[in-house]
Order: C-alpha cells, then structure tokens, then sequence
C-alpha cells in the first residue's frame, strides 16, 4: 500500500502524466518482453517471489509506475526513497522501520529512485537488509549499473532493462488520456490522429514527456462552446525545441561519441552527420568533438590521407574561434571528409605494437652507436661510436640499427596499399631493405680475421 499524507493534492489538481499513471499491470504501457504472458517479470509478480531488482531505463518508461503496482500486487509496504535527498542516516531509519514491519510478518518494497546518484557508502548501506530479506530494493536507474552500482549490491539484484516506448505505444497512451475520467475524458476535446502522431514522435519513447505535451495542448487549445479543439499548428508551438536525451558524463554520451566514430569508420557520411547533429544539438562542447576526430584522423586514416589530420586540426581552431553554433559546418565538413578518405589503421597499429613492448620491457637501454656524447667520459664509454650522419650518405639512410638488441628486426609500423600510404610503403620496402643489405656486408668477416 502506498502513504498518504496531508500534503497529497486532489487528483484533478495534479498533472496529466500524474493523474494517468497506471494502477494495474493490465494498464501498464510497453514492456512486453518483461509483462507479457509468460514473461520471467511476471510470472515473479503473479507467484508473489519479487526479488531485489534494478530497473534501467529511459526516462518516462514507467520505472516508478512498475515498482508501485508491484507493491500493490504483491500487498507489501511501498517507501519511496530518493537518492537526491537521502543519505545514510536516512537509510538505517528506514531500514529500521523496515524491520519492525518484518517482525509483524509485512513486507517492504523500497524504491529507490535515481539509485546511481548514491555513493558506494550509501549503497553498501543497503547490502545487509537486501541479504537477510529485510527489503525489497527496487532499483530506478537511466545509467549502465554496470558502472553507477556497486558490484556487491548489483550482484544480489536482478537487472530488468526498460526500453523506450514505441510512437504506438505513446499514441496508445495519449489516447486513453483522452477518454479516461483521470484525463480529459470528463471534456470533450478533439485532436486527429496525425496530432497525437506528431506529439507521440516528439516524445521520443517518453511517455511522461507526451502527456505533459498533451496537456499543454489542451490547456491552450481553441474553445468551441464545450468543445476544445487541439490544432496541429498549436502542436508545433509546443513541440518547436525538441529536447534531446544527453548526459554528457553518462553512457549515452560514450553511446553517440562510439556511433559517430564507427559511422566514420564504415565510410557512412549520412549517419556520421545524423550523430553529430544528435551531439551538438543536445549541448554536446563542440571541442570534444573536434579532438574526437582528430584522433579519428591519425587511427583510421593516417598515412592514406595527410590532409585529413591538417583538416581536423583546422576544424578544431574553427570550433575554437566562433563556437557553436557556427562551427557546426566545419565539423560536418571534416565528419564527411574523414568518412570518405581513404582507410589505414597502420599508425594506430604501430603505436599500439610499440607501446606493448615499451611496457614489457622498460629497462631496454639506448644503443650506443645513438646515444649522445657530450663528455670525455661518454666518449671513452663509447657513447655514439659508429654513428653516420644520414644527411652524409648519398642515400640518406646509414648501415646501422636503431632498435634495442632484443627488439631487433621488429617491425611496427606495416603501411597498407591506401591513399598516398602506398607510397610511403614503397619507399619503406626499399628503404628496409638497403639497410638489411648494408648491416649484413657490414658484418661479413673481413679477409684475414
């Protein structure tokens, strides 16, 4: 059962998204592949065997909704907690409260809402009363829990993932609005199809979104006697700014940043534009984006394409200069120019070759033969003996080695055939080998010895 207070409101004077929130799983919106006939959810809810859960989701999916009717179905005590507003303290006294309930043999159903802004000594504060059955917990998260929850609370929690409601499904939603008493169904209000369509897409999967759209409509709609009339064009006053889902520090920004890049990668223009635009027009710093995809430049293209590292360097000063939102244009010019260049992943691989061996064998020492010797006693030690200054061969290119003893022969850097990065193959190829052929003649035996 859920507490009452004396502050709560009427129900007329509460909001649409609140006066419409479902009180029954047979009310319940989307969800299917967890609420739906012999799904493992609800068959938990239907035997009464809830375990401690995690909800994650975007929001208006019916999170909250969920663990409130699951509270009413199973007859268990309902305290919603907020992660914003909490802290230990508050979480004993509830738990304390919890534990007299159990000793009368009541359940409890804690709700924790936002549950990723608790801190590990708040999370590990519910560990003990989740493993003698104390609680209940019910987890709501818009975050990965794999990175926001502690791995000793996550563990003794089911993870149950909430998807975005479909424009069906939301067009479903708007629909009851209209005809339930707990909406707009005590009024007689019109709004056609392609109305509820347009605020269903505007909702993007938000069912508590489209229902404050709606009711803003409403509110605003053209008076006919009794009759509101909810026209399209007033629609598109309210539906004007979309707001996107972003979290600049969460996963959905990794999400975009990842599309963008392999959008790029897979030679995908259209698609590198679309996440881009999704990037900056949900308040993305265009800087980011910019070094992004400077590093694009060097791991994917390299060698193949030069100018693709000058041209995202350009970008960057450009974001740099003017800001959003100018700097859009030469973001999308570099965006379409690196998806469109050729490909090379031969500098990344190279680096990534080297630094392994770096981090294996860090005591490697110098080799003499390029080491400096700015003292009598480096001299002596015969720091830089053999050395040939490259620019004094009529090859440019001198007979020695430049690797560490153990890492002789490795070869790191392995062009492809792309762009100009065939060239710089050619000339490697050759140049690999003249050195190859000259430290070999150097070390054959000389006639005598």
């Amino acid at each position: 059962m859920e507490q009452q207070t004396l502050f709560s409101q009427p129900l007329l004077t509460q909001p649409l998204a609140s006066r419409m929130r479902p009180r029954t799983l047979e009310e319940f919106c989307g969800q299917e592949h967890l609420l739906g006939p012999d799904r493992v959810l609800r068959r938990m809810i239907d035997a009464d065997a809830v375990p401690s859960m995690i909800f994650w989701g975007p929001p208006g999916v019916g999170k909250t909704t969920l663990a409130r009717i699951i509270a009413r179905r199973t007859k268990a005590e309902f305290i919603d907690f907020s992660a914003v507003t909490s802290g230990v303290k508050e979480i004993k006294a509830v738990m304390k409260q919890a534990e007299d309930a159990r000793a009368f043999g009541d359940k409890t159903i804690l709700f924790v809402d936002e549950i990723h802004r608790f801190n590990k000594a708040q999370q590990d504060a519910f560990l003990p009363f989740v493993e003698k059955g104390s609680i209940t917990l019910i987890g709501a998260t818009t975050e990965n829990p794999s990175f926001e929850i502690n791995s000793a609370l996550l563990s003794r929690c089911k993870v149950f993932v909430l998807n975005a409601l479909t424009p069906e499904e939301v067009t479903g939603l708007l629909r009851r609005a209209l005809t339930d008493e707990r909406g707009f169904g005590g009024q007689q209000v019109q709004v056609d199809d392609d109305t509820l369509g347009m605020i269903a897409r505007f909702a993007n999967g938000d069912g508590r979104t489209a229902l404050n759209t709606l009711e803003m409509a409403v509110l605003n709609g053209r008076r006919e006697g009794d009759k509101t009339v909810v026209e399209r064009s007033l629609v598109e006053q309210c539906v004007s700014k979309k707001s996107l889902l972003y979290d600049k520090n969460g996963e959905e920004h990794y999400n975009l940043i990842s599309a963008l890049h392999k959008s790029m990668r897979n030679s995908d223009p259209d698609a590198a534009v679309y996440w881009l635009a999704r990037m900056l027009e949900a308040g993305e710093d265009p800087l980011y984006v910019a070094r992004r995809l400077i590093r694009f430049a060097s791991e994917d293209i390299g060698l193949a394409d030069t100018r693709a590292l000058t041209l995202t360097v350009d970008a960057y000063n450009a974001c740099h200069f003017i800001g959003m939102p100018e700097c859009s244009l030469a973001l999308t010019q570099a965006v379409i120019y690196l998806s469109l260049a050729p490909r090379s992943n031969a500098v990344y691989k190279a680096y990534e070759h080297a630094k392994a061996d770096a981090l294996k064998m860090l005591d490697e020492p110098v080799p003499l033969i390029i080491r400096n010797a700015p003292t009598r006693l480096m001299k002596e030690l015969s720091y830089g003996e053999g050395y040939v200054y490259a620019h004094d061969t009529a090859e440019k290119v001198a007979a020695f080695d430049c690797l560490p003893e153990n890492l002789r022969g490795t070869r790191y850097y392995e062009p492809t055939e792309a762009g100009s990065e065939a060239r710089a193959k050619q000339k490697l190829e050759a140049v690999r080998a003249w050195r190859e052929a000259h430290i070999s003649k150097q070390n054959e035996p000389k006639k005598g010895d």
